[in-house]
């Protein structure tokens, strides 16, 4: 790779992990005026300057020297403009490469089950319950099931799913049409962003891949507010159809307001933000979010913040929210929402002796000690059977 190459990741990683070219140049060891010489692809460094930028970037040297990927068929949109999205999609562009070149080795490649746009569909905000309707049904679902594993749904069907945290509560997601490997959706998995709004994400991007097919340009950076709304409609059509929801909603009638849409939050996995529109989208009551705010106030002493996700306990056993990590009643773990199929095709080619323990330590962004341990434990599982007694 040339200088330039080495240049551009020097930057996007300093960009993306908030340091001052001063910041860098201390970690490594360096003057500032040498950095400076570095990033703008003026000067090259020796071997131990590259270590210790490495080491102060807290990157293997290979992410260093590795020329950046390419994609376009992307649609990566924020709120504001985000100083990570370089860093975001040169990630993105890399994974995508190691997941293709998993498939191809394990002679599995992924097959996507996804509607296209049908004149069925109508326009505006009809045409997401329509196609969330369409994608249930292709993925085997009834309007009246949960889903319980979105990540493994989304897998199942052909769907490659990244998690990436970025400290950024401008941008929840983004997605990735099948002409740059997709069809893909990265969730941003944040610390301060709820399990909930993972969820809801994932969904949201699944709309866009649905619906938007000719809006996957990477150059574009500015929301489209119509299309968000669809892809909002979607995604709570999908997650919590008509059918099941006003099961659910009926068996809570006996409870207040406050308490009903906590309850139904937790049994779709979804926000209150989500139940509220769905009640306001059938008409149930009145100013719906007023009421709900005004009983949450009255039954919790407080009113609700804008970003924060309500508890469900009762007043004397009442946790405030952690300062760092939006809260949900019965709050959902990572393990609620976490890819599968990216491990589960290293396993698979590593134990079929297709990568190196070292390829798979670089693919997983593990060190070599900790990828040892996971392959041990890999080889000791057997899977189950069943129908057959145990020998």
């Amino acid at each position: 790779m040339g200088q330039d190459g080495l240049a551009v990741n020097l930057k996007r990683l300093r960009l993306y992990k908030r340091l001052t070219q001063a910041e860098v140049a201390g970690k490594a060891g360096i003057s500032v005026q040498a950095f400076r010489n570095l990033e703008a692809g003026r000067s090259q460094p020796r071997v131990r300057t590259l270590e210790a930028l490495a080491e102060a970037l807290e990157v293997r040297i290979a992410e260093l020297l590795s020329p950046p990927g390419k994609l376009q068929a992307v649609r990566f949109r924020a709120k504001k403009k985000l100083r990570a999205r370089d860093h975001i999609l040169v990630r993105l562009a890399k994974w995508l490469e190691d997941f293709t070149e998993l498939e191809r080795l394990a002679g599995s490649p992924s097959r996507a089950k996804l509607p296209r746009i049908s004149a069925d569909w109508g326009e505006g905000s009809q045409r997401g319950p329509e196609a969330a309707r369409e994608v249930r049904r292709g993925f085997g679902l009834s309007q009246e099931d949960t889903i319980r594993d979105i990540c493994g749904l989304l897998e199942d069907n052909g769907i490659k799913v990244f998690t990436l945290p970025v400290a950024s509560d401008a941008f929840f997601g983004l997605s990735v049409a099948d002409e740059d490997g997709g069809p893909a959706i990265v969730v941003n998995v944040w610390d301060r962003i709820s399990v909930e709004r993972w969820i809801f994400t994932a969904a949201h991007e699944l709309g866009h891949l649905v619906l938007h097919h000719d809006a996957f340009e990477v150059q574009k950076t500015e929301e489209d507010q119509k299309e968000e709304k669809q892809a909002n409609i979607f995604a709570a059509h999908f997650l919590m159809p008509a059918e099941a929801f006003l099961r659910e909603w009926s068996k809570s009638a006996g409870m207040r307001l406050v308490d009903r849409v906590l309850w139904v939050k937790r049994l779709f996995s979804v926000s209150y933000k989500t139940v509220l529109y769905r009640l306001h989208e059938l008409g149930s009551m009145p100013n719906i979010r007023a009421r709900f705010y005004y009983e949450f106030e009255r039954h919790y002493g407080k009113k609700l913040r804008k970003a924060e996700e309500p508890q469900a306990l009762p007043p004397e056993s009442f946790l405030a929210p952690e300062a760092r990590k939006a809260k949900e009643p019965q709050t959902l773990k990572d393990v609620d929402f976490s890819e599968k199929g990216f491990a589960r095709l290293v396993r698979e080619v590593l134990l079929d002796g297709h990568i190196s323990l070292g390829r798979a330590s670089e693919i997983l962004g593990l060190d070599l000690p900790s990828m040892r341990e996971l392959a041990a434990s890999w080889a000791a599982e057997k899977e189950p059977t069943f129908g057959r007694p145990a020998c």
